[in-house]
């Protein structure tokens, strides 16, 4: 269109599909993928403080974000992300850390501690003290959720711990099952219009398990959760030359699944299992899941190397997909702004360091619609790679984010000490990605 910052006027009610399609045009497919370098580029606005996980002391990895909209006060608004050991951190729009919430310690010597990994939000849950925000977390280290209270103007931090202290871990049986860490892994909250529950999905470290998880409110002002029921996605695949093939991985160890969302519009849920690609499904759980696009990696056979801890792949028969590579990580809704629940499933493609963009209306089966990448700002602002976890939100957020906020992990950050790695989020202004991928 002659003026791209025209959709600005509307919060993004001309849709992504449009302009992601004429990218998609633009390349070629039949090489067998969207080359990184062709895709548009945009650039964060912001970045949070390096977090560190190494022998220097740190315990702290970023990994998933969610942001939390202040109705009142748009420009209040916040970012609520994990720090897996480290806990949860909490920064205000200009990407300042506001609270730091740790995990908890290990219940004894030779126990995991906490480990956070995946964030989502609940809106509105009725406790004894009226209707509140929740971020729900998933605790890795102690195989349970976290849940905590949302309250922007509390003294100490606007997180408060809500989570009923008998919730019982979600996949273990024991102590010792929990300290072998196949446990609570990849999150998702939903909320059913039909009944006003709301839910967390729950996947299983190491396995291809998922559970549904209801939300109880505790008379105390506390939250539990009470299991509904698990579902197990395959481990293997039959491939077309009629051979079976399941991902490389360590001995033991199933094809796992992290980023999930659930689309509100039609309860859908997307989960994304890291080495094979994208599921959709329903997010009560039922019914058959249905693949909606595979990695690039798909079929290709691997073999352990147990002295390198690596696979070792073999031969590409060419059975996978286009635009992802693996892993396929963060998985955020997009919706076009006008509330009509239209818009686009957007994937971490963690394996080259892109954002690929889907419809979202299963009956057009989620075609992939084209792609972005996050790149370097200046010298001292840099992109994101190998990116974990993503958040989007197509609304306005006050005079910094006045078009939507793009929250993205940043799995390598730069600059800093080379002996040191460090992890972080970069803030990017949605208006931003809307026109790069609109020119």
């Amino acid at each position: 269109m002659a003026n791209s910052r025209r959709h600005r006027t509307t919060y993004g009610r001309l849709a992504l599909v449009t302009a992601l399609a004429a990218v998609a045009a633009a390349v070629p497919l039949n090489s067998g993928a969207l080359a990184a370098t062709a895709l548009p580029a945009v650039e964060p606005r912001a970045e949070t403080p390096a977090l560190h996980d190494d022998e220097a002391g740190g315990d702290a990895d970023a990994d998933d974000p969610a942001i939390w909209r202040n109705t009142a006060d748009p420009d209040r608004s916040l970012v609520v992300a994990t720090a897996k050991q480290g806990g949860l951190r909490v920064y205000d729009l200009a990407a300042r850390e506001v609270q730091s919430v740790p995990a908890p310690a290990a219940p004894g010597p030779d126990d995991a501690p906490g480990r956070f990994n995946n964030v989502d939000l609940v809106h509105g849950l009725r406790l004894p003290s009226g209707r509140t925000d929740l971020a729900v977390t998933s605790d890795r280290g102690s195989d349970r959720l976290r849940v905590y209270r949302i309250d922007r103007d509390r003294a100490g931090g606007p997180l408060t711990d809500v989570t009923d202290p008998s919730a019982a871990p979600v996949f273990s049986s024991s102590q010792e099952e929990i300290n072998e860490q196949r446990t609570a892994y990849g999150l998702a909250t939903w909320t059913d219009p039909s009944t006003g529950r709301s839910y967390a999905l729950v996947s299983r470290r190491e396995r291809t398990r998922i559970a549904l998880l209801e939300l109880t409110p505790k008379s105390d002002g506390t939250v539990g959760y009470r299991k509904v029921r698990t579902l197990d996605l395959p481990a293997d695949f039959r491939l077309p030359n009629g051979t079976s093939w399941s991902p490389c991985g360590e001995p033991g160890e199933l094809p796992q699944v992290e980023g999930m969302v659930v689309d509100p519009a039609n309860g859908t849920l997307y989960a994304g299992q890291e080495d094979v690609g994208i599921w959709r499904l329903r997010a009560d759980l039922t019914g058959k899941p249905q693949l909606v696009d595979k990695v690039r990696e798909f079929g290709v056979p691997g073999t352990y190397d147990p002295s390198t801890e690596e696979c070792e792949a073999g031969a590409d028969p060419g059975y996978g997909g286009k635009h992802l590579k693996a892993d396929v990580e963060g998985l955020t809704l997009l919706d076009d702004g006008d509330g009509s629940g239209d818009g686009q499933l957007l994937a971490s493609s963690q394996g080259d360091n892109t954002f690929a963009a889907y419809d979202r209306e299963p009956s057009d089966h989620n075609e992939y619609e084209g792609g972005f990448r996050v790149t370097a700002a200046s010298s001292a602002l840099d992109g994101s790679e190998e990116c974990d976890g993503a958040a989007v939100l197509n609304k306005p957020l006050g005079a910094r984010y006045p078009h939507g906020l793009l929250v993205v992990q940043d799995g390598h950050d730069v600059p800093g000490d080379p002996e040191r790695p460090s992890t972080n989020f970069k803030f990017v202004d949605l208006g931003d990605v809307l026109d790069a991928v609109d020119d």
